[in-house]
């Protein structure tokens, strides 16, 4: 089934994959659907930790923009590729809406949730599988990419953002990035921040050269890193 969206198709490690703006990745000859830190319920970990004045709504618009790809792509296999929960008491503050959408979802199709560093706990049982990470051939997909040559990795934990200039106004996109043989998922979570696409500790993980796929709100854009501003500082 095609999105009623522009998906963009791209080359990593001898497969073709498409890159949604929406910020999900979809590899049509799995039938697999990737998406990256989804951070739920961060608007309530502030709300109760941090006494900001954040809205508590981040879970429901998360959960909403998975279940619409979900319908559309019908896929075979969702892997969340780690922090798809804020911290470790995320799902005891889990509204019941909230907690009966993510439980129709997983009854719908296979889960795979993969460890991050916010949430190493497993959620519920029957929400699905757990692992560190799986292979699935030529692609693995963890949370965080691993320092060093890699073929195939398909990784989250950066929430890399590009920043560039057009027609001398700033602008910043979530991204995923790419050499063709690694890739990073941007942030899926409606209040996930952002890390500069050129930040040194994204920049070394690309030792040769890497590009930009930039979200915008119907398609998605390639560039070159060296098309991107590297000063911009997000929070």
């Amino acid at each position: 089934m095609t999105l009623a969206v522009n998906a963009f198709d791209f080359d990593c490690a001898g497969e073709t994959l498409q890159a949604l703006p929406q910020g999900a990745l979809y590899w049509p000859a799995r039938r697999l659907l990737a998406v990256a830190d989804l951070h739920l319920e961060k608007g309530s970990s502030y709300a109760v930790a941090a006494r900001k004045l954040l809205p508590r709504h981040d879970t429901r618009q998360t959960l909403a923009a998975l279940a619409a790809l979900i319908d559309a792509l019908a896929p075979e296999t969702v892997v969340c590729l780690g922090d798809s929960f804020h911290d470790r008491e995320a799902v005891a503050r889990l509204a019941d809406e909230e907690r009966g959408e993510i439980e129709r979802l997983t009854q719908r199709t296979r889960f795979v949730w993969i460890a991050g560093n916010h949430d190493p706990a497993p959620p519920p049982v029957g929400w699905g599988e757990v692992a560190e990470e799986i292979d699935e051939a030529p692609l693995v997909f963890r949370h965080e990419a691993h320092f060093g040559p890699v073929t195939g990795e398909v990784s989250g934990h950066c929430h890399p953002v590009a920043a560039l200039t057009v027609r001398g106004r700033g602008f910043r996109r979530r991204c995923f990035l790419t050499d063709g043989h690694r890739l990073i998922l941007p942030a899926f979570g409606a209040y996930a921040g952002g890390l500069n696409a050129r930040d040194p500790a994204i920049a070394q993980l690309f030792p040769d050269d890497y590009d930009a796929l930039l979200l915008g709100r119907d398609a998605v854009r390639r560039l070159s890193w060296r098309q991107l501003r590297p000063d911009a500082v997000f929070g």
